[in-house]
């Protein structure tokens, strides 16, 4: 089972409301709209990725890398290395 599997419904929400924001922007450009409303927008929905991705993130960190860490040996090491790298991709985005 995913770390996330008990707020599935909540990130699916999350992401319906995103796609939203997106579809937006799609008819902000399609009607020509004013280019700083449309980065502001933009702005928010990049934000609310982040969060979600946050999310995600924290619930990896407390099921999927405590329970690796329980275990121990390589599958910890595993787990904390993929946690980094994962943490990277979020702070270069």
């Amino acid at each position: 089972m995913h770390g996330y599997a008990d707020t599935k419904d909540a990130h699916l929400r999350r992401l319906r409301r995103i796609e939203g924001q997106v579809r937006g922007l799609q008819r902000m450009i399609e009607t020509d709209e004013y280019c700083i409303d449309v980065l502001t927008q933009i702005s928010a929905a990049t934000r609310a990725l982040q969060a979600v991705s946050l999310g995600l993130l924290d619930e990896h960190l407390k099921h999927c890398v405590s329970q690796a860490i329980s275990e121990g040996g390589s599958t910890a090491e595993a787990k904390i290395a993929e946690a980094n790298d994962a943490i990277a991709r979020l702070v270069r985005s």
